[in-house]
């Protein structure tokens, strides 16, 4: 490597790093200044109770605020959570770590708190030293480096020592300069590996986060199985009633009314489920609740509509099952209305049997269509072709059973694709409370 690259190289390292300790600088003096205020109320308060300042006088004094400055900020970080964000965004924009190593929000677990009085005391008190540094350290060296030049300073009243009026001067003023930026360096070095360490999440801030993507990751897979059971029940209910209107237009116009009437209302019905759907991402805002969901009420509704398409649906449906809990209600609704998706996606206008009872404390719900094509004999756990991209419907139902407590099974047995659910009346799962 040639000579003129590697100073370029050194130039291109020189650069950055002079910018990061200048940030890290402009911090430490943040720190020195937080410090001002503990010190100023420990100088006014202090002094009735230390009339003695010791052999070091005022500046003895003044260490002693120091010292007690430094735990009234510590108990500061204590008491107030808001403390560590205030640090984490000075920390990230100012002493150049990464985001993804400190901890978001308040701190709010006392060992957190604790890292943070311990990281704010370590700050303030590098800072103070730093500010002091700066303030006093370079008009020094100013003097120093114009010493040998001027007669009048080095016979003025400060007595500067004869070595100094040399080129010793000069060399002790740059000394004390990069004292300074020395300083600064090490001490912006260690904070900003202490951050991480001091700043970062606890294991209570990692188990809340966790807690909260779960939470979130819930949330979505709800939305995306009532938009899934809704939207695309509908959706598969008017690709079939049209195609079956299509076909009959003109040798059975009455049938061709009636699916289009059918068309007509499965739509309407689609329109104010996807709004029921919609309003839940708007559930917390008081002023736009979420419209209330389809429950085992409008159960009958939702066969007409399918009849309408040209699928024969036999239901058996108890009467006791309209005074289900309200979750378990609409659970079961989204439940048969995924499972005739289904038939209507992947077998067509085949039979449909559907029951729905309640007995020993669960709703038991059970379909049946035959598969189409299936040699009579057939059997094993293979159920109809699903379509290009399918698949997510069984899975949607097994999740809204599971999160109820209850359990779901599908499988292909003689020729007959069948799916039963049982949903607990007692004891559910968390589902219970969405």
């Amino acid at each position: 490597m040639s000579l003129p690259t590697v100073r370029g190289a050194v130039r291109r390292m020189r650069g950055p790093a002079v910018r990061r300790t200048g940030r890290r600088w402009v911090h430490l003096v943040l720190g020195g200044a937080l410090l001002m205020p503990f010190f100023l109320l420990v100088s006014v308060f202090l002094p009735p109770f230390a009339e003695d300042r010791g052999p070091l006088g005022s500046a003895g004094r003044q260490f002693t605020d120091l010292g007690c400055a430094l735990p009234l900020a510590a108990l500061a970080a204590l008491l107030f959570p808001l403390v560590r964000p205030l640090e984490v965004h000075a920390v990230r924009s100012l002493c150049g770590v990464r985001a993804e190593l400190l901890a978001e929000g308040p701190a709010l677990s006392w060992a957190a708190r604790r890292r943070t009085a311990l990281w704010f005391v370590a700050h303030l008190l590098a800072g103070v030293v730093v500010s002091g540094m700066s303030l006093a350290a370079p008009p020094a060296a100013a003097l120093l480096l114009v010493l040998p030049f001027s007669p009048s300073l080095q016979h003025s009243e400060r007595g500067w020592p004869e070595a100094f009026h040399g080129v010793l001067g000069p060399l002790m003023g740059l000394a004390l300069l990069s004292l300074v930026a020395g300083t600064t360096w090490l001490a912006g070095m260690l904070l900003a590996r202490a951050a991480p360490v001091l700043l970062g999440p606890t294991p209570a801030d990692r188990l809340a986060a966790a807690e909260h993507r779960a939470a979130d990751l819930a949330s979505r897979n709800r939305l995306a199985r009532e938009l899934h059971d809704a939207v695309g029940h509908a959706l598969s209910a008017v690709t079939l009633q049209a195609g079956a209107a299509r076909r009959v237009l003109d040798s059975d116009p009455e049938f061709a009314r009636r699916a289009l009437t059918a068309i007509e209302e499965t739509s309407r019905t689609a329109v104010a489920e996807l709004d029921a759907v919609l309003g839940l991402l708007r559930e917390e805002d008081g002023d736009d609740p979420a419209a209330p969901a389809p429950t085992l009420s409008s159960l009958e509704a939702l066969l007409g509509r399918t009849r309408a398409g040209g699928v024969p649906v036999e239901a058996a449906v108890e009467e006791r099952c309209t005074g289900l809990p309200p979750v378990v209600s609409r659970e079961a609704y989204r439940i048969v209305q995924e499972g005739l998706s289904n038939a209507l996606r992947h077998a067509g206008p085949v039979p449909v049997q559907l029951s729905v009872g309640v007995a020993d404390a669960q709703v038991t719900i059970r379909m049946a269509n035959p598969l189409p094509g299936a040699p009579p004999a057939a059997s094993g756990r293979a159920g109809p072709t699903a379509r290009a991209g399918g698949g997510r419907g069984l899975r949607g139902i097994a999740e809204r059973a599971r999160l109820l407590g209850g359990r779901a099974s599908a499988a292909a047995e003689d020729g007959v694709w069948r799916l039963t659910v049982r949903l607990p009346l007692t004891d559910t799962g968390p589902g219970t409370h969405a």
